[in-house]
């Protein structure tokens, strides 16, 4: 039996065999141009795990008739970094050749780092490819950036996962088949990613045969995958993009969008208290006081999770997310709280006016503090109509704006009425 994994042996070796992608490299399509032009140039291949990134760093290769040198950010230094760049110039010094370097996870690279390869790629002396699982705009340098072209790797689709393992099945598996059940479980399982798809099937490959099975149905497959869970990281961007569809599922007032991405995100290994503590925030920026029963129900949400755990507990976080979607929404207060932050920020520091100034000594009374003010409770009304509260010199300010929605509306009116009374208090 090889020892070479499955992956490795069914690595595309021309453009043609590379499955996925489409949007990239179909006809006059901005890879496929790149690879027709003649001219290699610097790149950055930023997608999910087992989309091809490497694959298509080697095919580039191949293409140009390029030294490859790879080096993988995690295990790699600058030591690393230094002997790939004198490497590169023994190959240019001895054949002329180009060389392309290939950077896996050019992420994990810290700054100066990714500052080393800078007058390289200037003086030509190789062609870099980056690959990244991460956000370039965030973990790339912007000098780096701005020297080479962001292609963006999608995760491979059911049809082409499918292909694939059609054709690890037939040229490398012995034909092994799989039930249709069978077949619609291992792709899901693979969850856009070819490589765990590939390897998957090879631990399926060696179940099989050791039962001496040329089919391979769903009882054989769960028990070769066990409780796989399709887990992501939790600094990447899967994690945050789906947080955001959560959020804006919310927003949207949409429940059973809001519910399928919490339990995406469940299903996906996602710890259940970071979840409760963003659907508490969703309940004070987004319904905040056109319903404060929602603050309630989160808040209980997220102590019930505490108490039962999982998977009890998650029931009410779902049953949080469908009131948070079908409350009245109003970002109001969060919208008040920030402007009222920013002018905080860039004003000046303003003094308390003295009638509101707190008087519990005889000097504090003879210099005046709280002379002047009015209790409210002994005012009509229990308003003191037409006293300031702002420091001298802001004058009235109308940060916060309820909206009709909810309970807010109700607080809009009583706004108004007490402005009324304001103005009447000036006359």
């Amino acid at each position: 039996m090889t020892l070479i994994p499955l992956a490795e042996r069914l690595r595309p070796k021309t453009l043609d065999d590379v499955i996925g992608q489409q949007h990239l490299l179909g006809a006059g399509k901005p890879l496929r141009v790149a690879f027709e032009s003649g001219e290699p140039h610097s790149m950055i291949l930023w997608g999910p795990p087992g989309v091809g990134k490497t694959t298509l760093a080697r095919l580039m290769a191949d293409s140009f008739n390029a030294e490859f040198i790879a080096l993988p950010a995690v295990l790699s230094g600058v030591k690393d970094i230094r002997e790939a760049v004198e490497r590169a110039q023994v190959i240019r010094a001895n054949s002329g050749r180009r060389t392309i370097l290939f950077v896996d996870e050019v992420h994990r690279f810290n700054k100066s780092q990714q500052d080393a390869f800078l007058p390289h790629v200037e003086s030509g002396l190789f062609t870099f490819i980056g690959a990244t699982t991460e956000n370039p705009s965030f973990e790339v340098n912007g000098a780096l950036l701005s020297r080479a072209t962001t292609y963006v790797l999608k995760s491979l689709t059911d049809d082409d996962l499918r292909l694939l393992a059609d054709r690890a099945c037939a040229v490398e598996l012995d034909g092994l088949q799989f039930t249709p059940d069978a077949k619609l479980t291992l792709i899901a399982s693979a969850d856009g990613d070819g490589r765990k798809l590939l390897n998957t099937l090879e631990i399926i490959f060696r179940a099989a045969q050791a039962k001496n099975l040329k089919q391979v149905d769903a009882a054989l497959l769960v028990e070769c995958l066990g409780d796989t869970l399709r887990r992501f990281d939790k600094g990447g961007d899967a994690f945050y993009d789906q947080i955001s569809a959560l959020h804006k599922s919310v927003r949207g007032s949409n429940p059973d969008a809001a519910l399928y991405w919490l339990c995406r995100m469940l299903d996906g290994g996602v710890d259940a208290r970071y979840l409760s503590r963003r659907i508490v925030r969703m309940a004070w920026e987004d319904i905040g006081l056109a319903d404060p029963r929602a603050m309630q129900i989160t808040n209980d949400a997220a102590a019930t999770y505490e108490r039962l755990g999982s998977p009890e507990g998650e029931l009410a976080l779902a049953q949080a997310v469908i009131y948070l979607s079908i409350a009245a929404k109003s970002n109001a207060g969060y919208m008040a709280y920030n402007q009222v932050r920013a002018f905080v920020k860039k004003d000046k520091s303003r003094p308390v006016p003295e009638h509101l100034r707190n008087a519990p000594t005889k000097l504090m009374k003879e210099l005046g503090y709280g002379k002047l003010y009015r209790y409210a409770h002994d005012e009509p009304e229990a308003y003191a109509a037409g006293e300031t509260y702002l420091p001298d010199g802001i004058g009235n300010q109308h940060w916060y704006t309820p909206t009709p929605r909810g309970l807010e509306g109700k607080i809009g009116e009583k706004l108004a009425h007490l402005r009324e009374l304001d103005k009447k208090a000036k006359k």
